[in-house]
């Protein structure tokens, strides 16, 4: 009999370990912890692994210290664009948003796209009328805003370089800082989760790269490269560099990896994550759960945040490589 398993990510990237502010980890342990907990819940009194992970996302998006929703980075124009997408293991139904600026919870107007949509991908203008018919809370675009996500585009800006959300030392080295670099890490946050009836679903959110182009889009809203669930094989999130999982097809190619060749979910993740990726300068990670109900927490930068759950066992979280999950 499988069981219930929940795994989540909140982005990967470079350790800043020698300024590290200990209370802020704290706080992303706790915060991870709470919302693999909260989903170990739902997987018990039955939920979908659809609706768990929604949830888990939203969770995600609402927490300031992620870049997702609330605490998304900006782009070069001072602004947000946010992108979102969901997928059902089962039926390969899909749903995703891409640039917005003023649905609260993207991860919600894309699960409307996935059940009241003829259509997979909305964008923009289009994305939040389609929200906002459908009852979704809109918010003014300052809501995703924080002070510190302002003053890390402010840092990028003078050193005119575009940044993932989790990677520079060089730049905030005279004040704690993150247990991942905040200038460097890749911001993206995601949830996999197989439910009691065997189902999987993936779900993944993110604000983008810090001083991106405006009207940049990345792997997160794409299905196949940020996000991907089939009950056959696997569901799976990725955060990293954008642009080479979209490239590699790389949440895809795990499942298709493990199709066509047998390969163990350990394997053809590690494959791709550790092999394929970087070869074309792809950094950052993925979570998975496989049919079977395995798990996989593999990325090739220094640090990714995570966490994982089975219903009825402790929930696990993690930040860094060494001795930890």
């Amino acid at each position: 009999m499988i069981k219930p398993v929940i795994v989540i990510h909140g982005g990967a990237g470079a350790l800043s370990r020698s300024t590290m502010d200990e209370a802020l980890e704290l706080r992303y342990r706790q915060g991870l912890q709470t919302i693999v907990s909260a989903g170990q819940t739902l997987l018990a009194q039955g939920a979908s692994a659809l609706d768990v992970v929604t949830e888990a996302v939203r969770q995600l998006e609402e927490h300031p210290l992620f870049n997702a929703g609330h605490g998304a980075v900006f782009t070069h124009e001072q602004t947000h664009e946010l992108d979102a997408c969901v997928m059902a293991g089962d039926t390969l139904n899909s749903g995703a948003v891409c640039g917005v600026s003023h649905i609260r919870n993207p991860i919600l107007a894309a699960r409307q796209v996935l059940e009241n949509s003829e259509h997979v991908l909305f964008t923009g203008r289009g994305a939040e009328q389609f929200a906002q018919s459908k009852g979704l809370e809109m918010v003014a675009a300052d809501f995703f805003s924080t002070p510190e996500r302002l003053a890390q585009l402010q840092r990028i800006q003078s050193s005119d370089k575009v940044m993932l959300d989790h990677d520079s030392l060089a730049l905030a080295a005279d004040k704690p800082s993150d247990p991942l670099d905040p200038d460097k890490k890749y911001g993206t946050v995601g949830a996999v989760a197989i439910d009691a009836n065997g189902h999987l679903a993936a779900a993944t959110s993110t604000g983008g790269m810090t001083n991106k182009m405006v009207g940049r889009v990345g792997d997160s809203p794409i299905i196949g490269a940020g996000c991907y669930a089939n009950d056959a094989t696997v569901a799976i999130s990725s955060t990293g560099t954008g642009e080479a999982f979209m490239k590699t097809v790389a949440a895809f190619d795990v499942s298709a990896l493990m199709a066509y060749t047998g390969a163990s979910l350990q394997q053809a993740m590690t494959h791709v994550v550790m092999d394929k990726l970087p070869k074309i300068g792809g950094s950052g990670g993925m979570i998975g759960v496989d049919h079977q109900g395995h798990i996989a927490l593999i990325f090739n930068s220094e640090g990714m945040y995570r966490g994982y759950g089975y219903v009825g066992e402790a929930p696990r979280v993690g930040i860094y490589r060494e001795s930890e999950v």
